[in-house]
């Protein structure tokens, strides 16, 4: 379990800025994701980005759904990427992705993906080639657990392609090709599965598992009310801009559920678990980093 002084100095490394700052030094989150009827998702998650402290923020998305996504939140930037019939990312994307990844600082793909064939296509591409740091979250990691022969083989040491997974226990089993229902079991199975592959994990659900395979801290924030459509969305939001202001992959993974959570317990002390929704956790972040820093 983190100690509220390890999150707070965590905290206040990346809130903490030169009064002579710009956007520039906060980092350039690209988000990838959305599709046809579920274009709130990836909002959610670059929403969350911004809120915390990511200077720029990029959503990548179907050009069939760029208006619904551009309208959520004026302070994002978006970019349309070819798509299917159904609404959507095609194979296509690629070439329009390439320049998108080289400015970008961290990367997150996966919220409202959906799944295809060119969905799983893109997504084993940027596992096993993008050189910045990448967050897996949703479609993509049922894309990952898709693949024949397992992850993909970075080509480069994985240090130097950072990856973090954030799975939901059904997720998790797929992943790893059978189901645990026991808490410490999936424990020991997200170390072993980080270590395997030199990742970092987040396996969500009470008590959050934030593990790469050396490391492991349990998380003790969050609540019931968070059991909720599209709170991960905004878990990887808070992950890839932590990865943008510097911190690595683990203490990323580990202040952002904690933050995630804290929001979450804010939200539920003034509006109460039933009536908490996703977006709700984003309005509370603010409060939640305040207190982070105590």
């Amino acid at each position: 379990m983190p100690t509220a002084s390890d999150i707070a100095t965590l905290v206040r490394q990346v809130a903490d800025r030169p009064a002579a700052a710009h956007k520039g030094d906060f980092g350039r989150a690209l988000l990838i994701g959305g599709s046809r009827g579920m274009s709130g998702a990836i909002a959610l998650a670059g929403k969350a980005a911004l809120r915390s402290g990511a200077g720029l923020a990029t959503l990548a998305v179907p050009e069939a759904i760029l208006p619904i996504v551009a309208s959520f939140e004026p302070s994002y930037m978006t970019a349309a990427l070819p798509c299917d019939k159904a609404g959507r990312i095609s194979d296509a994307a690629r070439t329009a992705l390439e320049p998108l990844i080289e400015s970008a600082t961290a990367i997150s793909c996966g919220p409202g993906l959906g799944r295809s064939d060119d969905a799983g296509q893109l997504v084993a591409w940027l596992y096993a080639s993008c050189p910045k740091p990448v967050v897996f979250d949703a479609d993509a990691l049922n894309a990952l657990a898709s693949l024949e022969g397992g992850l993909p083989k970075r080509k480069a040491a994985p240090s130097e392609k950072p990856r973090v997974l954030t799975p939901h226990p059904g997720e998790f089993a797929r992943l790893i090709g059978r189901r645990i229902d026991d808490r410490g079991e999936q424990q020991q199975a997200a170390e072993q599965f980080a270590a395997q592959h030199d990742v970092t994990v987040v396996l969500k659900g009470p008590g959050t598992i934030v593990t790469n395979g050396r490391r492991t801290e349990i998380n003790a924030t969050g609540n019931p009310g968070m059991a909720t459509g599209g709170t991960g969305d905004v878990l990887t939001g808070i992950i890839v801009a932590m990865l943008c202001q510097g911190l690595a992959p683990f203490d990323a993974a580990r202040v952002a559920a904690h933050v995630h959570g804290r929001a979450g317990d804010l939200a539920a002390a003034s509006l109460g678990q039933i009536s908490l929704i996703a977006s709700d956790l984003i309005e509370y972040l603010p409060q939640a980093f305040l207190a982070c820093r105590q």
